[in-house]
């Protein structure tokens, strides 16, 4: 036994002789491992260059989720093995799922949300809309840590954890939600089309004061169906062509959000020139009239203006005019104060209202009118829809279903 012993040290080294009672399998085993990170998670920034490791990761984001590159690679004709890039959490979760989450709704509806329900029932707002994606995502979490999730994403999840029956009536709802929000998402992008990037787009104009809505809805028809179809010839294609610009993408979302902050600072120390007309504490639409005042001085003579002709039966002083257009001035404030114009403490609590109610500025001073005055045809603010608390919740809720499908 020593003799052999002795032999079989001298053919594996002398480093090895004082450990006779290791076999040669378990040794080879350690031969395999050797010089390999066998820690269970670690962030490759850690073990490698920082700079070079995060271009090698950005030049490979995707921002598609778990499945579907390969399930695009099973049915290509080709069958190559397909090797999916291991980005860490920053840039293989945090920033996906940064671009999923902040969508149309936090860009078109929470400056609208904030001043209606005021600064603190709006952080209640996203903080009970937050908890709620908090606790899918740790339950989604808890789910995905027991396996590999193939093509299929979330439904997958749902279907193979609450079984077949469950699955399928939760994955048919998933269907028509994820549908909706393809919807959403697609009007979002022509409002923002042809409100603020480029109103001469619009097919359809409003010939008369009131017909604002339908002409955007007959817009939104149009380049609604021809978005629909572009992106059905994309997902033909394949999404993989989609997944090329991902990093485009990812840096228009950071962008935008740098810009808004930008535009905070900027506001408040610099607030640009964006006034607005008020009669007493009524907002006033500056469609049908152009100088925010009921006289003009001309020649030292005075002349009555085109908001005077509105509320008024003639041109002349000695009309008969409003009763609320007579009890109260007209006066002109900035719409845009600036973050130093103490305009968070204004904005502190909810100024809920009815359809149709009239635009109001709380500390204005104002004289009330008789209540016989007709409100049709004058230029004031209307709301157009009724809010409440729960209303708002059901509108901001979807710009936080996005980040569903990504944690999965």
């Amino acid at each position: 036994l020593l003799s052999k012993l002795e032999r079989w040290g001298k053919g594996k080294g002398g480093d090895q002789e004082s450990s006779p009672f290791i076999n040669s399998a378990e040794m080879d085993r350690g031969n395999i491992y050797e010089g390999k990170n066998m820690a269970l998670f670690e962030e490759e920034m850690d073990s490698n260059p920082m700079v070079s490791s995060l271009l090698n990761k950005l030049a490979n984001y995707t921002n598609l989720t778990q499945g579907v590159v390969e399930h695009e690679a099973d049915e290509d004709s080709k069958r190559k093995e397909v090797k999916v890039p291991r980005m860490g959490t920053f840039i293989g979760v945090y920033l996906p799922c940064l671009q999923n989450i902040l969508g149309v709704i936090l860009f078109l509806r929470l400056t609208w949300i904030v001043g209606t329900a005021g600064v603190l029932e709006s952080f209640i707002i996203v903080f009970m809309c937050c908890a709620c994606t908090m606790l899918t995502a740790i339950s989604m979490s808890a789910i995905a840590t027991n396996g590999v999730v193939p093509a299929g994403g979330s439904y997958y999840m749902i279907s193979r954890s609450l079984g077949p029956e469950f699955g399928g009536a939760v994955g048919l709802c998933f269907y028509l939600g994820t549908t909706f929000a393809g919807a959403m998402y697609i009007l979002g992008t022509i409002e923002i089309l042809l409100t603020y990037i480029s109103p001469s787009a619009a097919i359809f104009k409003a010939e008369e004061v009131g017909d604002e809505t339908e002409a955007m809805l007959n817009n939104m028809r149009v380049y609604g169906t021809c978005i629909i179809i572009l992106m059905a010839i994309v997902v033909f294609v394949g999404v993989k062509y989609v997944n090329k610009l991902a990093l485009v993408f990812l840096a228009c979302v950071i962008l935008s959000i740098i810009a808004i902050y930008a535009g905070v600072i900027k506001t408040a120390f610099d607030p640009p020139d964006f006034p607005i007309c008020l009669l007493g504490n009524r907002t006033l639409s500056k469609r049908s009239f152009d100088v925010c005042a009921k006289f003009t001085e001309s020649n030292n003579e005075t002349k009555t203006t085109a908001l005077w002709r509105l509320f008024c039966d003639s041109s002349f002083l000695n009309a008969t005019c409003d009763d609320y257009f007579s009890l109260n001035n007209v006066t002109e404030i900035q719409g845009i104060p600036g973050i130093m114009s103490g305009v968070l403490a204004d904005n502190l609590w909810s100024a809920y209202s009815e359809k149709g109610s009239i635009v109001e500025k709380k500390d204005q001073p104002s004289v009330a009118g008789s209540e016989d005055t007709k409100m049709g045809g004058l230029p004031y603010v209307f709301t157009d829809i009724m809010t409440y608390f729960t209303m708002l919740v059901g509108i901001y809720f979807p710009s936080v279903t996005g980040r569903y499908n990504y944690f999965s």
